[in-house]
């Protein structure tokens, strides 16, 4: 069985960040899940643990009322899901990527992270600079696929839109909850039941509450055999955890414990572009 060893700089600082995460959601007052039956990697779709949709409730009117979520709406419709084909990126789309990282540096989570990592000297002390960097990281288009000359992705994409690869159609990324819940309000998603974590104390139980979890849908024909999403936490947080530990961590996983949970956060790198950063809850 795999140890949990949380590495304490790096609780305290997503710690940090969690509790400065003023627009974070409430569940059970402005969202429910409900994560009815359990199911298991190797089932790979084809089991059905849930008849009813991961969401039960969203608060649609709060979210639009919320600059950073308002703005972070906008940007999912600006991407073309499956890879190896090249995205178009139109001027209005830039300017709605920039708007995008203008709002989320008015928050205390980014302003949190801004001044850790120019501390650390890893980012521009000025926020101008810093933004020009968040832009490059999240933004800037890269080749995902291999052989391909299309520049076909993006950290963003992947991380927070999700992508279909070319031919298997498999589901890569993907792994925020607003996505989620809009896609499924849609009909694209067909949620199949949430996934115990690798170490378990006692047996494991849904927990609706719970803001971190791990599940298996289908989505575009294509399975997600197992994705991990924090649920409820604002676009900031999530932009600042993951640039954190993109621009931070030597290792391509990283132990933490944030608030009550314990958490792995992976990160890949694609040379110095960022290919992915998405948290595992451990126990």
């Amino acid at each position: 069985m795999e140890s949990f060893k949380p590495d304490k700089e790096f609780s305290d600082i997503a710690t940090k960040l969690w509790d400065a995460d003023e627009n974070r959601l409430t569940p059970g007052t402005d969202y429910a899940i409900n994560l009815q039956g359990k199911t298991f990697y190797h089932n790979m779709g084809q089991r059905d643990s849930a008849k009813e949709p991961l969401f039960s409730y969203v608060n649609m009117e709060k979210l639009k009322k919320m600059p950073t979520y308002k703005c972070f709406i906008a940007l999912l419709d600006n991407y073309e899901s499956e890879t190896g084909i090249a995205e178009v990126v139109t001027e209005a789309e830039v300017r709605e990527n920039q708007v995008f990282i203008d709002a989320i540096m008015e928050t205390k989570v980014m302003k949190i992270v801004h001044k850790y990592l120019a501390d650390k000297k890893l980012s521009p002390k000025d926020v101008r600079g810093f933004k020009h960097q968040l832009y490059d990281m999240w933004f800037k288009l890269y080749r995902r696929t291999r052989g391909d000359r299309d520049f076909d992705s993006s950290g963003f994409e992947h991380v927070f839109v999700g992508e279909n690869k070319r031919n298997t159609n498999e589901v890569t990324g993907f792994h925020n909850w607003i996505k989620f819940y809009l896609e499924e309000v849609k009909g694209n998603i067909d949620y199949k039941g949430w996934l115990p974590p690798k170490i378990k104390r006692g047996r494991p139980r849904a927990d609706n509450n719970a803001q971190l979890v791990t599940i298996q849908f289908m989505w575009k024909g294509g399975v997600k055999p197992l994705g991990s999403s924090f649920i409820g936490t604002s676009p900031e947080f999530e932009m600042a955890l993951y640039t954190l530990f993109f621009l931070t961590s030597e290792k391509d996983e990283q132990d933490v414990e944030i608030e009550d949970y314990d958490v792995q956060v992976k990160v890949h790198h694609l040379g110095k572009m960022l290919g992915s950063c998405y948290p595992v809850i451990r126990q």
